[in-house]
């Protein structure tokens, strides 16, 4: 019989509406029950007599606990959500100032607490990562990343050795590269003052670091920007500057200029003669060949003032570009259109 039941489709279950609750001593039509969600209790309304029931309060419940001494509104019931930049040290409780034994019990606490002081240098370190990536407004999405591999730098005690203000740097760098808004060393020398050398080192040692940890899925966490998985880049191109680079110009048509920019940079790597200069040089003088060529013109000394380069160097790349632009036409004709490619034809040679 327990094989033909189990067999069975089991009815769904539905609430029987036909069951009515009420008071079994004046067994009132219809009931008049009242809820005291004080107590929890259904009371009836003509006897007074206590059902067994008891009731759940379903309102929400605005208590205040924070600031009940000065009277405050608050109706927050919980603390801080977790921060996944500090684990769960900050979900910790805190002696208050106040109060009998209060020193006694902060000195004990002090004493239980262990990460205490790890905790004030990641404080310390973030604050001066959001301050210096707030100064060349890189968005919250490259300080968020940059916090982030700090804190695995910090918590695999990798790097030792290495200052703090030299780690920050390298974490800012990387940070910029995953969020596809790169930067060069000497901007990131000009930034926090560590010298270009040692930018290069600590970002060969982060970067083997990242790719030996698999990158770790807490550098994702970031911003969707980062991904989960850290990827080593190539170095930073010169197509890749082009467009901040133009934005800082002031161009009459910044678009136009920037593609075409960008156009020059991508056939430019076939000039044998631009392969050793830096992708600065490059981008300034890619920039200075496309504001001639649509008539936008702007100093060779303004172009290297926004770069970052002397106004020679812009002089000299750009030379090399105007007798390579025979070769540049023929190597990609794809990536010009007409217009440009008659327009290179007027060039000035200098």
């Amino acid at each position: 019989m327990a094989a033909a039941m189990a067999g069975k489709p089991q009815p769904e279950y539905r609430e029987d509406l036909n069951n009515i609750v009420m008071c079994r001593d004046c067994k009132e039509f219809p009931p008049n029950l009242v809820e005291e969600f004080s107590s929890g209790d259904m009371v009836c309304g003509s006897c007074g007599l206590v059902l067994p029931d008891r009731i759940i309060d379903t309102r929400s419940e605005w208590r205040t606990f924070s600031n009940d001494d000065q009277g405050n509104d608050d109706p927050s019931r919980v603390g801080d959500g977790p921060n996944e930049l500090y684990g769960n040290d900050n979900l910790q409780t805190s002696v208050g100032s106040e109060g009998k034994n209060s020193r006694h019990l902060q000195s004990l606490q002090n004493k239980q607490n262990n990460n205490a002081n790890n905790t004030k240098l990641l404080s310390a370190a973030y604050r001066e990562i959001q301050a210096l990536t707030d100064s060349i407004s890189a968005g919250s999405v490259v300080g968020n990343g940059a916090k982030h591999i700090f804190k695995l730098v910090e918590d695999n005690k990798a790097l030792k050795g290495k200052s703090q203000e030299a780690i920050i740097a390298g974490c800012i760098f990387i940070a910029c590269r995953q969020a596809g808004v790169p930067r060069s060393f000497r901007e990131i020398y000009s930034l926090t003052k560590v010298s270009k050398k040692e930018i290069g080192r600590v970002f060969k040692q982060l970067e083997a670091f990242l790719q030996k940890i698999g990158g770790e899925e807490e550098i994702g966490k970031a911003a969707a920007a980062l991904s989960t998985q850290y990827q080593a880049k190539a170095s930073t191109t010169a197509v890749e500057l082009i467009q901040r680079f133009c934005s800082l110009l002031g161009f009459a048509n910044p678009v136009k200029v920037e593609r075409t920019a960008k156009s020059l940079a991508l056939a430019s790597n076939t000039v044998a003669d631009l392969a050793g200069r830096s992708p600065l040089s490059v981008a300034a003088a890619c920039i200075y060949m496309a504001a001639l060529m649509l008539n936008d013109r702007r100093q060779s000394k303004d172009i290297s003032k926004a770069v970052g380069v002397s106004d020679g160097t812009v002089k000299t790349a750009y030379k090399i570009l105007y007798q390579a632009r025979t070769s540049l036409v023929a190597n990609s004709p794809e990536v010009f259109s007409p217009e440009e490619i008659a327009a290179m034809e007027k060039l000035p040679p200098n």
